[in-house]
């Protein structure tokens, strides 16, 4: 059976049509890419909250009351946020969040111990908990499609605490904080590429943004070989950008480099892999190689 919320087929196996089979479950599971459960992003929290060079904190509970956990590594002067899974059906973002963390909590690192000191990392795991336990695609408990919830639109007033408290409290706690640096972690299903959906659209954008913009597609294709920058999303008109996207709101409202990143979900086709294609190995290695771009971007 299909379950196209899931992105899973189910395929049920009677043991009684199969004598001798040894079968121990009847159930299996197929998705469109490797899950990642929510006893692993349980598991990936404790596991960071126990390092002292991470410090975990609530921005509060989610439609379904569950926690919208965040993790925050380093003390220096830059804000960087990422944050992964406003989509729940795209996990390759929070295996992303996974490799950048770990490499961020190393103390045995170099380069990471060097970006802690310039940066104070603001890292969500996970954005939409509920639409991930629930099995969505693109949605929380309410229906509501978080990377549409970031600014009014109209008479549409977002993000509210009844319907979108995942954008709610997290825009909050950046208001607080600030950003200098943002990242929006997602998954694409057409484009069999790595690649930024960028801030061209922005009624600030000019030599300065796209500088920066430059400078973190051209140094993350130097840090890893699975990123490119010769293909995305066709550019926004000029000042036409939709503020009610994530990356579009954050780069807006705090005048930085903001982008969405966006990960395959079969191979990458500048750098193939027959044998396994993307997969959550691949999109950990290139959460670390952020550390990478962090540190050339961040003068």
């Amino acid at each position: 059976m299909y379950d196209k919320a899931a992105g899973t087929l189910s395929w049920t196996f009677d043991a009684k049509t199969h004598p001798g089979s040894g079968a121990t479950s009847t159930v299996a599971y197929f998705a469109y890419f490797a899950p990642y459960s929510w006893e692993r992003h349980e598991d990936l929290v404790a596991k960071l909250a126990a390092s002292p060079l991470v410090t975990h904190s609530l921005l509060g509970k989610t439609c379904g009351g569950r926690d919208l956990d965040l993790l925050t590594v380093g003390g220096g002067p830059s804000k960087a946020w990422v944050i992964g899974r406003q989509h729940p059906g795209e996990p390759q973002a929070e295996w992303y969040t996974e490799g950048l963390l770990e490499r961020l909590s190393n103390p045995n690192d170099a380069l990471a111990r060097k970006v802690r000191e310039l940066f104070t990392f603001y890292v969500v795991p996970n954005m939409n908990p509920d639409g991930s336990v629930m099995g969505h695609l693109r949605c929380n408990a309410k229906g509501q499609n978080l990377n549409r919830e970031w600014a009014n639109s109209g008479a549409y007033q977002a993000p509210t605490l009844e319907r979108s408290p995942e954008v709610w409290h997290c825009l909050a706690a950046m208001d607080a904080t600030g950003v200098d640096f943002f990242v929006d972690v997602h998954g694409d299903e057409e484009i069999p590429m790595n690649f930024v959906s960028g801030m061209e659209g922005l009624p600030a954008w000019g030599p300065r943004m796209e500088a920066l913009q430059g400078a973190f597609v051209s140094s993350y294709a130097r840090a890893n070989p699975d990123m490119q920058g010769g293909v995305s999303y066709e550019p926004d008109p000029p000042k036409e950008a939709n503020l009610a996207m994530c990356s579009n709101q954050v780069a807006h409202r705090f005048n930085c480099l903001g982008v969405t990143f966006e990960q395959p979900f079969k191979d990458c086709a500048t750098n193939p892999d027959p044998e396994l294609g993307w997969s959550p190995k691949r999109c950990k290695a290139l959460g670390a190689s952020l550390i990478d771009v962090a540190h050339h971007c961040q003068p």
